[in-house]
């Protein structure tokens, strides 16, 4: 888990924002977000969050909140209590804890 200081963007509890997110680096949702996500870096979705998107991006770790809408991260997923998940999920390496949500298919692969 990345340290505050290396989170590049948030948007906080209380927000909402609808459209295409494009990021480099570290991003944190404790807010609502409806749209796309493309990124090289890594997406964190904190407790609280609702979000309603298609997922691509390096790595995803799910400490909380809702997502709806399929998640394919090149590196990694994680998914923590008292996450919920629906949608499909691609990527080489998934962890998924105890208490989790999940509703979906799970595809691991490297990609090519």
């Amino acid at each position: 888990m990345p340290s505050p200081q290396e989170i590049n963007a948030l948007l906080g509890k209380g927000t909402a924002f609808e459209g295409k997110l494009i990021f480099d680096g570290h991003v944190r949702i404790d807010g609502k977000f409806k749209g796309e996500v493309e990124s090289t870096g890594t997406l964190i979705v904190g407790e609280g969050a609702e979000i309603e998107a298609e997922i691509n991006v390096s790595t995803v770790i799910l400490r909380g909140g809702a997502v709806h809408g399929n998640i394919r991260a090149a590196e990694s997923i994680e998914v923590h209590a008292p996450a919920k998940l629906v949608g499909n999920i691609e990527s080489p390496s998934v962890f998924i804890e105890r208490g989790v949500e999940f509703q979906g298919t799970c595809k691991m692969e490297k990609p090519v």
